[in-house]
């Protein structure tokens, strides 16, 4: 079980980032078609926006356990939790191979 005050950042940094996003992506067009003047004031303003509002700083984190690594993106669960929920039948459409 991840600490509740790592589950509470992650989902502060996506907050962030949703307020940021729409701001952010003019920024960087302005900065890559601009002119040179406008685009060093861009960069400018672009760089004093929260670093934590960039998406790369985003981690994929179970939503039942908030474990970071082993995620599988298409049940938003690691590893470990999918395995208990798909023998427990609690996901629609899996189940364990045999052959």
């Amino acid at each position: 079980m991840a600490k509740e005050s790592m589950k509470a950042r992650e989902v502060k940094r996506a907050k962030l980032v949703a307020k940021y996003a729409e701001k952010r992506a003019a920024l960087k067009k302005i900065v890559q078609t601009g002119d040179p003047a406008e685009a060093f004031e861009a960069a400018q303003k672009l760089q004093a926006i929260p670093k934590n509002a960039n998406p790369i700083r985003l981690h994929n984190r179970c939503k039942l356990t908030g474990r970071p690594k082993g995620y599988l993106r298409q049940f938003g669960v690691s590893r470990i939790q999918f395995r208990e929920m798909a023998s427990n039948g609690l996901i629609p459409g899996v189940k364990k191979a045999s052959w």
